[in-house]
């Protein structure tokens, strides 16, 4: 319940609390009023929504510091967020109101940026698409992008070791940190953002810190590693008869083009349509029907440009006569390769839009991706009649996105909630039997984390609580998410 002024039943018993608060931050630094809190108290996929005592937004590390130490003392759970486009709920509160919203998306300064030694250190808050921009200033560039990158966070990224379309030659957020800061659940500031090319006192704590979704430490700055800008890209739509096709395409592509392929995405006819009906002005690359589409980007150094044609066009040749690839399109310009790319980028928007779905980021040993696709997709259809299952995404490091539809008519919230449990469990058998991982890029949060005290590993979920215990023993970062502890405070 809210009062007049502005406080819920929860704030209003936690009076001293907030107002150590409102002293530290101020009033751009915190707010209790429900109109501004409540657009950041749903998921992006509107799967969950919670409640909060308020949204605080500390401007630096220093802020930052202060308020965990307030929220220690006072037993106060914290929600640490940036750009609140998170696919597994990881950054949404539970509904109890009796947690901290902590926003870092005003601490969005880019602190240096090492033109020579190529790399930058900027604020948790940074945009993606804003560290392109620095980066390309620079002539240099940050070699991971995905379709958020106009709304997701430096932090976030790191938190959740967030993957992307060029994971396949860079690799994942992780392996894109130099170092780190993060305030721990004591208040204490952990930094290691100076980068050594080696140091071996111990444990390399900071990569304890990516991927742990929040439960660990709250990011607050990191240092990240550039490279040198390319020369140019070529961009190249594919038509391929079936997702074999795919898979053979991707290993002629990996030995034609070698380290000049920069990212092989698969988007099945059914995503391509969606995508097509939710962007009115977008066309399809190719004329003709094709069960499947490959997305291939190949990049050349400075000086090297001229070889991406030729090298495009004879891999293509080639492909046509090993029977890879039905029809094939090269990118005119470089507004026609971003076209191409929109077209990938907006899949989980368009499918958004269809209706009800239950959606699993999901990997499978690369080797493997090809086949689990094409075994897996009849078999969730069979179990679950009207459903309609779609794959898309990163075949090159063997994540795809399985999506399971719901049948039409379906009214959304309730289908997945009556459905989307046997559903999602059904799909994560498959893929454990497979060897392979329910969460691929997109972190646990909460909407994965029965099913990864179900799945995994009892040693690695055992090692995982340890080292949660250890760091925050009272259990006040991001609850409820990842993993499952008991604090030593005994509140749950």
């Amino acid at each position: 319940m809210w009062h007049e002024d502005g406080m819920s039943d929860e704030t209003d018993a936690n009076r001293p609390f907030l107002a150590a608060v409102a002293e530290l931050l101020g009033t751009r630094g915190f707010t209790c009023d429900p109109e501004l809190v409540e657009p950041w108290l749903t998921d992006w996929r509107g799967r969950y929504t919670g409640a909060a005592l308020g949204l605080a937004s500390p401007r630096n590390t220093q802020e930052a510091s202060a308020l965990v130490k307030l929220c220690a003392q006072h037993g106060v759970p914290i929600v640490a967020q940036g750009g609140n486009s998170g696919m597994s709920g990881g950054a949404t509160p539970d509904q109890s109101g009796g947690a901290l919203l902590l926003s870092l998306r005003r601490m969005d300064a880019i602190r240096a940026l090492d033109t020579e030694g190529r790399e930058i250190v900027c604020d948790a808050g940074v945009i993606l698409q804003d560290l392109h921009e620095a980066a390309e200033a620079a002539r240099l560039r940050f070699p991971l992008t995905l379709g958020g990158k106009g709304s997701a966070t430096i932090g976030g990224l790191v938190s959740t070791n967030a993957g992307g379309t060029q994971v396949l030659r860079h690799g994942t957020m992780r392996a894109q940190v130099l170092g780190l800061e993060a305030v721990l659940a004591d208040g204490s500031v952990y930094d290691s953002l100076t980068p050594l090319k080696k140091d071996n006192r111990g444990f390399d704590l900071k990569q304890m810190l990516i991927g742990s979704e929040g439960t660990l430490g709250i990011v607050t700055a990191a240092n990240l590693r550039l490279l040198p800008e390319t020369g140019g890209r070529l961009v190249i739509w594919a038509g391929l008869g079936s997702i074999a096709q795919a898979r053979q395409l991707l290993l002629h592509a990996q030995a034609e083009a070698g380290d000049q392929l920069e990212g092989f995405e698969v988007i099945p006819a059914h995503s391509l349509a969606a995508v097509l009906d939710h962007l009115p002005a977008a066309r399809a690359p190719l004329q003709g029907d094709h069960a499947w589409h490959a997305l291939i980007e190949l990049v050349a150094d400075a000086g090297e440009e001229e070889r991406l044609q030729p090298l495009a066009e004879n891999l293509l040749a080639r492909a046509l006569d090993l029977g890879s690839i039905e029809d094939a399109t090269i990118a005119a310009s470089e507004s026609q390769a971003e076209a191409f790319w929109l077209l990938r980028d907006s899949i989980a928007p368009a499918e958004r839009a269809i209706g009800p779905a239950m959606q699993h980021d999901i990997s499978v040993p690369v080797a493997s991706m090809a086949e689990f696709v094409a075994e897996a997709i009849p078999q969730v259809e069979a179990r679950f009649p009207g459903t309609s299952a779609v794959a898309f995404g990163h075949l090159g490091d063997g994540n795809v996105h399985f999506h399971v539809l719901a049948p039409t008519g379906a009214v959304r919230g309730e289908w997945e909630r009556d459905q989307g449990k046997p559903i999602s469990g059904f799909v994560h058998d498959l893929v454990t039997r497979w060897g392979g991982s329910i969460s691929a890029e997109h972190g646990i949060g909460q909407v994965k984390v029965d099913e990864l005290e179900r799945l995994g590993d009892p040693v690695a979920l055992a090692m995982m609580r340890a080292v949660k215990q250890a760091l925050d023993p009272d259990g006040i970062l991001n609850p409820g998410k990842l993993v499952r502890v008991a604090p030593a405070n005994g509140n749950a």
